[in-house]
C-alpha cells in the first residue's frame, strides 16, 4: 500500500459508468479500495444527457466528505470532465474514457474517423436511445471477459441517449486538476490510439493494460492501484478552483 494511502481514508472515490452500463461496471474494483479503509460511490447514470449525467455525479460529490478523487469509464470521462471543476474534487482518473475540451461533445471528437465495427451494429429504440447487441458485447465490449458475464453484461446493459453524445462540454476540469489514465490496448469501442492522444492532450500519467473496453472488470486490480496512486498523490491542501 502507498505510504500516505492510509492517511487518505477520509477521501472519496467516486466512481462514473460509462454508456451500456451501470453503477456495478465497478463492483470488483470497489473491494480493492474498500479494503484498505477508503470510502467509495458508485453513481447510477441516467445516460439521458450529459446534463443529467453531470447532475447525478454532483449529487454524489456534494454529499462526500473530504477531498474527492473521480473515476470515469468511456463516456464518463466526459461527465467527469464536466463535474470535476468541483472544488471538492482533486483528481480525475480516466478509464479507457473520453476526454473532451470545452465546447466539444464526444461525437465532435470521433469526426472524420471512419466507423468503428461495433457502431454499424447499435439498436436504436423509437425514441433514439441505443443498446448493444449480445454479440457486440461478447466481441467487441468485453471479449476478454467470462462468456457468461459477458451474456449477464448484455442483459443488464444501461440504454443510451444518442444525443448525449452531441451534448458539449462548457468546462474542461483536466485543465486544472491532476489527471490518471488508463489505455486499454484491446480496446474495441474506443481504439487505443484514440486513448493515447487524449491521454497525451490533457498531460495525463498514462498506464497501458492489456484489456478490452471494460478493463476495470477483466483487470480490477491494476484498475485499483492506479486509483491507489491517484489517492496517494492528492495534496491535503485545498486545490485552488480556477476553472470558475
Amino acid at each position: 500500500m502507498p505510504a500516505n494511502l492510509s492517511a487518505l481514508s477520509a477521501a472519496t472515490v467516486i466512481f462514473v459508468h460509462g454508456a451500456f452500463a451501470d453503477g456495478s461496471s465497478w463492483n470488483r474494483v470497489i473491494p480493492f479500495l474498500q479494503q484498505k479503509s477508503v470510502h467509495v460511490v458508485s453513481v447510477q447514470n441516467p445516460l439521458s444527457s450529459l446534463a443529467n449525467d453531470v447532475a447525478a455525479t454532483r449529487r454524489a460529490i456534494d454529499q462526500a466528505k473530504g477531498p474527492v478523487v473521480l473515476v470515469g469509464h468511456s463516456w464518463a470521462g466526459a461527465v467527469i470532465t464536466q463535474a470535476g471543476s468541483d472544488p471538492k474534487v482533486r483528481a480525475l482518473v480516466y478509464v479507457a474514457a473520453f476526454a473532451p475540451e470545452a465546447g466539444m461533445s464526444v461525437n465532435d471528437m470521433g469526426k472524420g474517423a471512419p466507423p468503428l465495427p461495433w457502431q454499424k451494429s447499435i439498436i436504436v429504440s423509437a425514441d433514439g436511445y441505443i443498446t448493444l447487441p449480445a454479440k457486440v458485447v461478447a466481441e467487441d465490449f468485453a471479449q476478454d471477459v467470462p462468456k457468461r458475464e459477458a451474456e449477464i453484461l448484455a442483459a443488464t446493459q444501461g440504454a443510451t441517449a444518442t444525443r448525449a453524445f452531441d451534448d458539449k462540454l462548457s468546462i474542461a476540469a483536466w485543465h486544472g486538476k491532476p489527471c490518471w489514465y488508463i489505455v486499454s490496448k484491446r480496446d474495441r469501442m474506443i481504439t487505443p490510439e484514440a486513448e493515447r492522444a487524449m491521454a497525451h492532450a490533457i498531460g495525463a500519467r498514462v498506464t497501458e493494460i492489456d484489456a478490452s473496453h471494460v478493463v476495470m472488470l477483466s483487470h480490477p486490480n491494476k484498475v485499483a492501484a492506479v486509483i491507489e496512486s491517484a489517492l496517494a498523490n492528492v495534496s491535503a491542501a485545498p486545490v485552488a478552483n480556477a476553472l470558475k
